[in-house]
């Protein structure tokens, strides 16, 4: 089935300038590998087991009710042998969300996509390279207090999103189903390909992180730098992953700001950036929190900490590349964030073993 929400995305790409809105070429430099192995952990969803029967009967039944991923076993002439998944069983997973993207259109301006993004990006970024903590590895947004904290306020609308695909395939871990559908959705709006590999563990509720860690918006240069500093990355890599704010929209009833960073928040591109070097942002007159608002149209707006990306030396002139550069941003966005879902993950793959997965027609 094709994706309606691709086709979209790819429609609208192809009736811009060549200099905007181009995704750039997919990526074969990665070499699947054969599979991971992964631990199935208590999380939403709970899981069942069964004895091996004497009977040959009774072992086929409850090999064919076992199996399906990590976790899962197959119980033949006695031994106990775990199921590996592969690229093909994580390609089914990625399928079932680029599916579930294309038939559910009933969010913000049509897509899921953008907070499937932010989710991936949130359970991502609470990593903390001096204690190794945090981080992809834990999905710990599953329990208060963390699903609580102010940046994360309307994530459960994706995590309920991706819960009828983790009851699909309940050998996948929470932690490596987020990420997953991070990748998948910027592949899915028209983006790079994110490379991907399993291998995340989910964590108890004593591993959740403190409130604090991730980028407050009403901040500037020197927070950014603190909070994505923490992490482990450079300016270059800084800038690029803010260059996730060309999807989705900001809401009142959540961070308390409100509009979208673009006119196509469903369709990944540089055009946050062009518009943040080209076009006048004037401080917004109205109740809510300090925040900007384009000239032009008064439609768009622009966080204080995205201002802070072109009043900041250091910043700028990574913001003017990607905005005169589609490709440079879109590997280079691609590279870093491969690098924020991975961080703090103890992996037994290696990255030249990174899945690339088939994008839907």
């Amino acid at each position: 089935m094709a994706s309606a929400a691709r086709s979209a995305s790819r429609a609208f790409l192809r009736s811009s300038p060549a200099s905007s809105f181009r995704p750039a070429a997919r990526s074969a430099r990665f070499v699947p590998a054969q599979g991971f192995r992964t631990t199935a952990r208590r999380g939403y969803s709970s899981e069942t087991g069964g004895k091996s029967s004497s009977s040959s009967a009774g072992i086929w039944a409850l090999a064919l009710g076992v199996a399906g991923g990590a976790g899962a076993y197959f119980y033949l002439n006695g031994e106990k042998k775990p199921f590996v998944p592969g690229q093909a069983d994580y390609q089914k997973v990625y399928d079932e969300i680029a599916r579930k993207l294309a038939d559910e259109t009933d969010y913000d301006d049509g897509s899921y996509g953008p907070v499937l993004v932010r989710l991936a990006w949130h359970a991502s970024g609470t990593y903390d390279k001096e204690t190794n903590t945090g981080g992809s590895n834990g999905a710990t947004m599953r329990f208060a207090p963390e699903s609580g904290h102010g940046a994360n306020a309307g994530l459960k609308t994706a995590r309920d999103f991706l819960e009828p695909i983790k009851a699909q395939f309940p050998w996948i871990t929470y932690s490596d189903l987020w990420t997953l559908a991070g990748s998948a959705a910027i592949q899915e709006l028209g983006g790079p390909v994110v490379p991907w590999r399993p291998g995340r563990e989910d964590k108890e509720i004593v591993a959740c992180t403190p409130d604090g860690r991730l980028p407050d918006a009403s901040q500037g240069h020197r927070h950014i730098r603190d909070v994505f500093g923490r992490m482990g990355f450079d300016d270059r890599e800084m800038v690029a992953l803010c260059g996730a704010h060309a999807l989705g929209r900001a809401h009142t009833d959540r961070s308390g700001f409100d509009g979208p960073w673009d006119f196509s928040p469903t369709v990944f591109s540089n055009e946050f950036f062009r518009l943040l070097v080209e076009e006048k942002w004037n401080q917004r007159k109205w109740n809510g929190p300090a925040q900007f608002t384009d000239k032009t149209t008064s439609t768009l707006m622009m966080l204080p900490t995205d201002i802070a990306l072109i009043k900041d030396k250091g910043f700028k002139s990574h913001v003017e590349r990607y905005a005169k550069d589609s490709d440079a941003f879109f590997k280079e966005f691609s590279d870093v964030y491969v690098k924020l879902l991975e961080l703090g993950v103890p992996f037994q793959s290696k990255p030249e073993d990174r899945f690339v997965f088939k994008a839907s027609e």
